[in-house]
């Protein structure tokens, strides 16, 4: 999930997180909870506490398995993970300092405090060829390539850039990216946001964008939350996670491989999108 490095505490942009085929929410009391698919136990998150941040990590589009995980940040800069581990994504109990977690197909990703960074997890396209990084203040995990916003918000990345998804190197006044199965996508301190990679379902038709205070991507679909609290959309619709123009007074927006999940001023939830395992089953979180 996004963030500026040092301000993660009290974010709500960083209370929900949206996985392949499930949801985590973050309560006011530190705790979380999850929906959706637990055939590898991402949704076993109960007895977490004092957690600040969530990820949930998505798995490959091209696949039909409920394989995932999820992250937890904790308050003292620890992290906890749960879920599917055949690539020891979940190894991250060592780690320290952290103040920022990513989650992608088979990885983990972490920012300390002193802008460094550490990674956990599949490496076959060098999606975790981060430990030169330096002065980063935020991350994004897609499932094949990994990106990183540094404090000068220029934008870095490593991994598969077969449909140029990691050509990233030209972009500047970059203060947010998110990455999606072959796509990322950077929001300037304009409010403008900026795509590159894959463009087949629209999903990086976004040059028209403005007044955008945050950003989320799925699989091949791209979400924008407006200044004004509406939501706007773009990209892979088929399961209807793009349906998101009635959408009022949203704070946080998660996306997944096929759902988006909105957090509203007031506390409550809206979901929409493929609920074949009940992940958007969040009408009830308070």
């Amino acid at each position: 999930m996004e963030n500026t490095k040092g301000s993660y505490i009290g974010d709500v942009r960083n209370s929900i997180a949206a996985g392949h085929r499930h949801t985590v929410g973050i309560k006011s009391d530190g705790t979380v909870t999850a929906v959706g698919d637990n055939k590898c136990g991402q949704c076993d998150v109960s007895g977490w506490s004092d957690i600040v941040a969530v990820a949930a990590g998505n798995v490959h589009m091209a696949t039909n398995t409920g394989n995932s995980h999820t992250v937890g940040l904790k308050s003292d800069g620890t992290v906890v993970a749960v879920g599917w581990n055949n690539n020891n994504q979940c190894n991250v109990n060592d780690w320290r300092d952290i103040v920022s977690v990513a989650a992608g197909w088979r990885r983990t990703i972490g920012l300390k405090s002193n802008g460094t960074v550490v990674a956990v997890g599949r490496n076959n396209e060098g999606q975790c060829d981060v430990s030169d990084w330096r002065d980063i203040a935020t991350l994004a995990a897609g499932d094949w390539h990994t990106v990183g916003l540094k404090a000068d918000g220029t934008v870095m990345a490593v991994g598969n850039n077969r449909y140029a998804q990691g050509s990233v190197s030209d972009w500047s006044d970059i203060v947010a990216v998110a990455a999606g199965y072959l796509h990322t996508v950077g929001l300037r301190s304009d409010g403008t946001v900026v795509a590159t990679g894959k463009n087949n379902e629209g999903q990086c038709d976004v040059s028209d964008w403005y007044g955008i205070r945050a950003i989320a991507v799925g699989s091949s679909h791209t979400i924008g939350l407006k200044a004004d609290g509406t939501v706007v959309a773009t990209g892979w619709n088929d399961y209807n996670q793009c349906n998101v123009s009635d959408w009022r007074d949203i704070v946080a927006v998660a996306a997944g491989c096929t759902h988006t999940v909105g957090l509203k001023a007031d506390g409550t939830f809206v979901a929409v999108g493929d609920n074949e395992y009940g992940q958007c089953e969040v009408s009830h979180w308070r």
